[in-house]
């Protein structure tokens, strides 16, 4: 029974948007749900000239991948460091505590002026977006290890890439997989936000501020649901992952 609220909930909000839509009758405003709709159950129709819905998702998850998989691979190298020395932890801590609440979009001037428009200054409003949240819970995931689990593989002779290897990574992996998840949520609305840049010529992110330009509502919306449902989707395979790979961490506690 639980598992209908959800669906309960969608459609009482589907009857409440159709019936504020036909009491205010008007599209440019608030377009009917059945609108929007049509332009849903069609993606792979051109939309206005500037592709598809399945065109410009596609362009969108290119975009984030490439600045998540950056995020990630200068992120946990990073945060293992940071969390294994605590000399360097000391060093970086206050500057990423300085940068971490800048909100990527407010980078945006400065890709522009440092990579120009193009892919490049995409990518790294994304990478921004997934970085932090990755780096800091590598960072606590790899100080929470256990130092007595650390000192029994000394005393084993096990040596630091195989304390790291065997011991701390497994240990922090739960943690690590919980700032990627993170990370890549924040990466997704980043890339949005970027594609909205002057220049910009694919995207969700582009065609709904093409949409705008237009006054076309239904298009705005129906990109707005593409993308909470491609987030969600993501995520639940991380969840899905999560949950079959790292569950023992919840019965070791």
């Amino acid at each position: 029974m639980r598992g209908l609220y959800p669906i309960l909930l969608i459609a009482l909000v589907l009857i409440v948007w159709e019936a504020a839509a036909l009491l205010i009758n008007n599209q440019f405003i608030l377009p009917t749900v059945t609108s929007v709709a049509a332009v849903l159950l069609t993606p792979g129709a051109d939309i206005m000239g500037c592709g598809s819905l399945i065109s410009n998702a596609a362009a969108s998850l290119t975009r984030v991948t490439l600045g998540f998989l950056a995020g990630v691979a200068v992120a946990i190298p990073l945060g293992i460091l940071m969390g294994r020395f605590q000399a360097i932890r000391s060093a970086v801590d206050p500057l990423v505590q300085i940068l971490r609440p800048i909100p990527p979009i407010a980078w945006i001037p400065l890709a522009l002026a440092w990579f120009k428009i193009g892919l490049t200054s995409v990518v790294f409003i994304i990478f921004i977006g997934a970085f932090f949240p990755i780096l800091l819970n590598t960072v606590d995931g790899v100080r929470r290890v256990p130092r007595t689990w650390i000192e029994t593989a000394a005393i084993f002779g096990a040596r630091e890439l195989q304390v790291l290897s065997k011991v701390i990574l497994p240990a922090a992996a739960p943690t690590i997989w919980t700032g990627l998840r993170i990370g890549f949520g924040i990466a997704w609305m980043s890339v949005v936000a970027a594609e909205m840049l002057p220049g910009a010529s694919s995207g969700l992110g582009f065609l709904i501020i093409y949409a705008y330009n237009f006054i076309q509502i239904q298009y705005i919306i129906a990109g707005m649901i593409v993308i909470g449902v491609i987030g969600l989707g993501i995520d639940m395979i991380l969840k899905a992952v999560e949950d079959r790979y790292f569950r023992w961490q919840e019965k070791a506690r």
